[in-house]
Order: C-alpha cells, then sequence, then structure tokens
C-alpha cells in the first residue's frame, strides 16, 4: 500500500502520480494486446543489467526496459537482483545467526 506523507515535498508527490499513470499506460497495452500478458514490461519488471545484456526476445524493446516512462539516466536505478520470492522465503528460513551451542 502506498501512503505518502506530509513529509514528501510537491515535486516528488508529482513524480509518484506521474508513475501510476504510467504503469496504467502500460496495463492498457497489455489489455488492448500490444503486448502479451505473460511477457511484458510489467510483468518482467525489474530489468536488472544482466537480463538486458542476455539475448533480447521480448515484444518491447531494451529501451523501455531501461527506461521506463519518467526515469532518465541520472535517476535510473539498477536493480542487483529481479524479484525477490517472498513466500519461498517465509517457507524456507535461513538462519544466519550462530548456533545456540555457541551461547552456552
Amino acid at each position: 500500500m502506498v501512503e505518502p506523507t506530509e513529509s514528501e515535498n510537491l515535486g516528488e508527490l508529482d513524480r509518484f502520480v506521474a508513475a501510476m499513470i504510467a504503469i496504467r499506460a502500460e496495463i492498457d497495452r497489455v489489455g488492448a494486446g500490444h503486448w502479451p500478458a505473460d511477457d511484458n514490461p510489467l510483468g518482467n519488471a525489474p530489468h536488472t543489467a544482466a537480463t538486458l545484456a542476455e539475448d533480447w526476445t521480448h515484444p518491447y524493446d531494451r529501451q523501455r526496459a531501461v527506461f521506463p516512462p519518467g526515469v532518465t539516466a541520472a535517476t535510473k536505478y539498477w536493480p542487483p537482483v529481479r524479484r525477490i520470492d517472498g513466500a519461498y522465503g517465509d517457507r524456507n528460513l535461513v538462519c544466519s545467526c550462530p548456533p545456540p551451542e555457541d551461547f552456552a
């Protein structure tokens, strides 16, 4: 859930609204059949540098993947990983703490 607060300035709120409008436009392109429902910029986001360097087989161009509407080279954040599977992580916990015997 998104909850902008009074601590956000007007420029940041405008940027957020522009991003939501751009996302809606991409949803409309999927709905109109311009992109398939299972292979589109929204479904494949985020795009890492590694995925962009691989063979490109998607129906949209790399430019849209690298710089979605509103993102410039100066503001680009390169995510280090694709999506994190939170449900898998919840079911398969990995403890990085020392074993209980070390505290004896």
